[in-house]
């Protein structure tokens, strides 16, 4: 798996990923990521580094994206919880969503590999709040579910979870 930092230009892609994404969930009954990514923040994210594009090994087109930051949402996290060093992961998303290949797994542990190597102690994650099916595959994951908060402010993705970060053989990845 080859990881790429993203650029500007890549903006359309990273909001095909997400078009791609909503439509494969709302065939399936969920309205999760059924508003537009606001182009401002996606566009602070990249000239910040924090979203990636994930190429597996034999595909000249990005198959993943992920972003990863240190950031806590204060509608998601208790003021202690986020005096803890962690990693926080967001707008996960395949090319292929539902795909049963394993790259999901993968880009999760190479975020834990990523705050294991930076000193922090858990990688956090939040989830659409209705979302089950993706709260089990989360747990399937390792993260523990830690509360779901349903205020307005934390816009239907209130399913918090958490695990610990924990460094990975890096001959699984490639970062570039």
């Amino acid at each position: 798996m080859k990881i790429i930092t993203a650029s500007l230009d890549d903006i359309p892609r990273l909001q095909q990923f997400r078009t791609d994404a909503a439509a494969w969930l709302t065939a399936r009954g969920s309205d999760q990521w059924s508003t537009p990514y606001p182009e401002d923040l996606l566009h602070k994210s990249i000239v910040a580094g924090h979203v990636y594009l994930i190429f597996c090994e034999s595909s000249q087109d990005p198959e993943a994206t992920v972003t990863v930051d240190s950031k806590a949402d204060p509608a998601l996290w208790r003021p202690e919880e986020v005096l803890e060093p962690a990693l926080y992961v967001h707008k996960l998303t395949l090319a292929q969503p539902g795909r049963r290949g394993g790259l999901g797994a993968r880009i999760l542990d190479w975020c834990g590999d990523r705050g294991a190597r930076s000193g922090a102690r858990w990688l956090r994650l939040d989830a659409w709040t209705t979302n089950t099916g993706l709260h089990r595959y989360y747990q399937h994951q390792g993260f523990e579910h830690v509360r779901t908060v349903y205020a307005a402010d934390a816009f239907g993705s209130g399913w918090v979870a958490q695990r610990p970060t924990r460094r990975v053989e890096s001959a699984l990845f490639e970062e570039l």
